[in-house]
């Protein structure tokens, strides 16, 4: 096997991925819709505010599997946290030990130590971890619905209970000029870490700006559902969801500030924007989301929504030796 850096901007390096990550995606999540060109830019685009590596493993001129690391630029001794693949024709084969080894060194180099890698929870993961000394550190969740599901009632139910004092925005692609700055304030509120993505600092307007572009680069488009004081200009909680070619889209953060919580506006704004998005997209036909489970909020607004549970991930950290 011989390890090569690539671009995860270029092209080039998606179509080389795409074909082996349809076959593991076929073989493990089979009532998937097919990976589309879209997913894997995604996946692999340079996340605002982070270097993102990219190693693959091939196998003559195949891949054979991929590591993807995001390293947090305003973090410099911090984690590269990713996912690692091996794709099904090259298991058993030598090619996970080869991206874990190449990844460490990466990381070394740049004067990291620790690197963090999520892999849907199996028995041949866990005992690949074990091989490698990684120790188990946290679990995830993918929760999907189907919005033509038993969940629509429950979502127009959810719409349909708006919550006393405030008023819902709603956009699609850009945030609208006059809500920016109140939109990236709110963002600032978020705490949650995601996988291979820079913890959020003061974000600025132009934060906001990187981000849409980001996204737009990758083929989705950002909706977005915010709730405001009734009459008040300040958002103080959103909820938004990515779609991109395919009958398959991502949901994205959903943060209430502090002083607003338990009032239920991340149940109305979340239902509203999953019904616009179901609405206004024929071909949509499940949205998926991960989730920490040590979250519970997040995950029992999602269970009370109508998502539910189709399969378990596992945080794996190893460090260099």
């Amino acid at each position: 096997m011989k390890i090569r850096s690539l671009d995860g901007d270029a092209p080039a390096t998606i179509a080389a991925l795409l074909p082996g990550f349809r076959e593991t995606m076929s073989l493990e999540l089979p009532a998937d819709p097919p990976v589309t060109e879209a997913l894997l830019a995604r996946l692999f685009q340079r996340r605002h505010g982070t270097e993102r590596l990219v190693l693959v493993a091939y196998d003559g001129d195949t891949p054979a599997g991929v590591l993807k690391l995001g390293l947090d630029l305003g973090d410099p001794a911090g984690p590269g946290h990713g996912s690692l693949w091996v794709f099904p024709a090259f298991r058993r084969r030598g090619a996970g030990r080869a991206l874990a080894v190449a990844g460490l060194a990466a990381l070394r180099e740049r004067g990291r130590e620790l690197l963090l890698a999520d892999a849907p929870r199996a028995a041949a993961g866990e005992r690949f971890a074990a091989e490698l000394g990684a120790d188990l550190i946290g679990e995830s969740v993918r929760n999907r619905l189907r919005p033509a599901g038993p969940a629509r009632a429950v979502l127009e139910a959810a719409v349909a209970r708006p919550v006393p004092g405030y008023r819902l925005v709603s956009w699609n692609g850009p945030c609208p000029d006059d809500l920016v700055e109140s939109y990236a304030r709110a963002w600032s509120g978020l705490e949650e870490r995601v996988n291979g993505q820079a913890r959020v600092r003061r974000p600025s307007a132009a934060d906001v700006r990187a981000r849409e572009a980001e996204a737009e680069r990758a083929g989705h488009r950002p909706y977005v559902v915010a709730a405001l004081p009734e009459h008040g200009s300040e958002i103080v909680a959103y909820s938004t969801l990515f779609v991109r070619d395919s009958p398959m889209a991502d949901a994205g953060e959903t943060l209430v500030l502090p002083q607003h919580r338990r009032r239920g506006l991340a149940t109305w704004l979340k239902a509203e924007l999953l019904l616009r998005a179901a609405r206004e997209n024929g071909r949509l036909a499940l949205v998926q989301v991960f989730n920490d489970t040590a979250n519970t909020a997040v995950v029992a607004l999602n269970r009370k929504l109508g998502f539910e549970a189709d399969s378990h991930w596992s945080t794996y950290a190893l460090k260099a030796a």
